[in-house]
């Protein structure tokens, strides 16, 4: 295995000095760290992550580095990756795998790299690592106690691949952890998203119809964040309930083809492919904005949409011009990849926090108790998740109430009445 892939070491001073400034804000991941380092719990163990190689995922590796494993980090998205980030890690000794603006072919070598250090674990955003391992290394399996997955997409694949009995080792799905799922989706999802398309565009939301495509916790974030800065919010969604619950928070809901015609920014948060295709670009406004944060660019029919393109060329850093026929023209940011990363650093280390404080501590139980384990996804344990919402509300200085044993007495008694 190489030392590294990386674009430049003489960026590490930058990037170590960014690292640190997101560990001050990640106070409960911290405190694991600490642990960590007393304890030792993953002493020897390989670990590959298939992560976005941000400030905030650095710390993760140092946790988990602390607590004796041997890591091997490449980038899960080829816009993601912050090469500072990836310099200082390598500059510290561990193996990178990681150049933002990578091609498809250098991403899978590099994360071919990766998996030479023979995992023991998998840490996944959006179960690349699990889907080569499965396809091109079966011959790594038996090696492989369990892995984490974190994102809404690879949560999907792999239960496809439990429910076909295709999964040859069982994953945690972090990503559907309370302290994950209802904060880092919703709240840094979010933010980022929004940050990411000022940056690209430096657009007025104020008085903008902005279209949410998906009404997931990433979905809901969104839609709050730009409600809050005067856009008019309409939400695409499929699942009834969830256009339901839109509803009754104060957004118009309607299909697709319905709100291609008046948004003015089309936002997608849902992790499919093709929710907008290209009958849905040619219904759109002159200068209408797209951009994408769910996962792949697949949410994008892009293929569709440079075929009915007359002329297509950038009109600044992040943006695509697209001209089409009838004269209007659509711009695409971050070439329909993750905008909150492509186009500004993710979601803030303070909510980042929680979701790699709950990898770190699924990576212990992983390591702890999967051999006893069937090859299936499983919940975070519930006393992970709270024991992560304990420690953050303890950073923040906040006390809560605690029952009384008569409270929880009668909580759990069928004795007691009314």
């Amino acid at each position: 295995m190489k030392p590294h892939i990386i674009k430049d070491i003489a960026l590490a001073e930058e990037g170590a000095q960014r690292i640190e400034w997101a560990r001050r804000h990640m106070p409960v991941l911290e405190q694991i760290r600490e642990r960590f380092e007393k304890e030792r719990p993953l002493e020897g163990i390989n670990v590959v992550a298939c992560l976005h190689v941000t400030v905030e995922t650095a710390n993760l590796i140092t946790a988990l580095q602390a607590g004796g494993a041997n890591i091997a980090l490449t980038a899960s998205n080829p816009l993601s990756t912050q090469d500072d980030v990836a310099a200082a890690l390598a500059a510290d000794g561990t193996h990178v795998f990681a150049v933002r603006g990578e091609n498809e072919k250098e991403y899978y070598e590099c994360l071919e790299e990766a998996l030479k250090i023979g995992p023991q674990v998998t840490l996944d955003d959006g179960a690349d690592t699990i889907a080569l391992l499965h396809s091109d290394h079966p011959e790594l399996l038996p090696g492989v106690i369990g892995g984490c997955e974190e994102t809404t997409t690879g949560v999907i694949r792999l239960r496809a691949m439990a429910a076909d009995g295709a999964l040859a080792y069982p994953v945690l799905a972090v990503n559907d952890a309370e302290t994950k799922m209802m904060f880092d989706n919703r709240y840094g999802t979010g933010q980022s998203t929004l940050h990411g398309i000022m940056n690209a565009t430096n657009v007025l939301f104020a008085g903008k119809t902005v279209v949410v495509v998906g009404y997931g916790w990433c979905g809901r974030g969104v839609s709050m964040r730009a409600k809050g800065l005067g856009a008019n919010v309409v939400v695409v969604e499929v699942n009834p309930r969830k256009a339901l619950e839109a509803v009754m928070d104060g957004y118009r809901v309607m299909p697709m083809a319905d709100a291609a015609r008046i948004g003015d920014l089309f936002i997608t948060v849902t992790g499919d492919i093709s929710v907008i295709r290209t009958e849905h670009f040619e219904l759109m406004q002159d200068q209408a904005i797209v951009a994408n944060s769910g996962h792949f660019n697949v949410e994008l029919d892009l293929p569709g949409l440079s075929s009915v393109a007359v002329g297509i060329s950038e009109v600044k850093e992040d943006v695509m011009e697209y001209l089409l026929a009838n004269g209007n023209r659509i711009y695409v940011l971050a070439e329909g990849r993750l905008v909150n990363l492509a186009s500004a650093f993710g979601h803030p280390p303070e909510v980042m926090d929680m979701s790699f404080a709950n990898q770190a501590l699924c990576v212990r139980h992983i390591v702890e108790h999967g051999e006893g384990l069937n090859n299936q996804v499983y919940h975070v344990p519930t006393e992970i998740d709270e024991e992560v919402a304990a420690l953050k509300l303890s950073a923040m200085g906040i006390k809560i109430e605690t029952l009384t044993a008569e409270q929880d007495e009668y909580l759990h008694s069928w004795t007691m009445g009314t």
